[in-house]
């Protein structure tokens, strides 16, 4: 049975293959399968991870359970949040207030006095600066919150990408990122700059090379990379 062809059910409390009910049994709450083939579930006993046979992965169990990225995969617990192995054994000593999933091998993850940072696999903070929030990471850039409220775009090292800030950030998607200003949202290049001058109420990252806005009037439009309505 190939583990990737297994489905979770609509109500998320059981696991279908080839249309049939797995395991015999009904749980709480699951979760899809992920590499190399775990997934999270939680029933009576609690939050913890199975194998594509259904048989636990261990004796210990959570709070809550997620499912496995880069070899680890994020548990609540009485005592905080934190990240374990396959073999439910902690991959660091330190506790959060919550945990993300690694992408990248780097996680974000909130601190007890409600700031943000990334750690990499050990548990260690990445660069020097905590922020109001922080992102995954994705192609080794993520979006963070300053302390001062504005957004900024970093490398994996905690070093800025470029040294544009604005109101609001997102990810780099096919080379370019959705950002807010003063004036509304755009779109801008991997230096931080504006693809074009328009501001829009909102938009949507590009979609080969084609992306979906609606205008200050609240009119829905189709804009290529140079801005132009197509």
């Amino acid at each position: 049975m190939n583990w990737q062809q297994i489905k979770s059910s609509l109500d998320n409390r059981s696991f279908i293959f080839e249309g049939q009910k797995l395991f015999d049994r009904e749980f709480i709450e699951v979760l899809n399968f992920h590499s190399p083939g775990i997934a999270a579930v939680r029933d009576e006993s609690g939050a913890y991870h199975i194998n594509s046979q259904g048989k636990p992965l261990y004796i210990k169990r959570f709070v809550r359970s997620f499912g496995f990225y880069n070899g680890r995969a994020a548990v609540s617990d009485l005592d905080g949040w934190k990240h374990i192995d396959e073999y439910g054994e902690e991959v660091y000593v330190h506790r959060f207030s919550w945990v993300g999933n690694y992408q990248e091998n780097i996680c974000p993850v909130r601190l007890q006095t409600g700031n943000y940072i990334h750690i990499d696999l050990e548990g260690n903070q990445i660069g020097d600066e905590e922020y109001l929030y922080c992102g995954d990471f994705k192609d080794g850039v993520a979006s963070v919150q300053l302390c001062s409220g504005k957004y900024r775009h970093i490398l994996t090292n905690g070093k800025p990408l470029h040294e544009k800030t604005y109101l609001e950030l997102g990810i780099y998607h096919k080379c370019y990122a959705t950002a807010r200003d003063e004036r509304g949202w755009c779109h801008i290049d991997k230096c931080g700059l504006p693809l074009y001058a328009n501001r829009y109420w909102a938009v949507e990252p590009f979609y080969n090379g084609l992306a979906r806005v609606r205008d200050m009037n609240g009119n829905l439009l189709v804009i290529n990379e140079q801005g132009l309505r197509v």
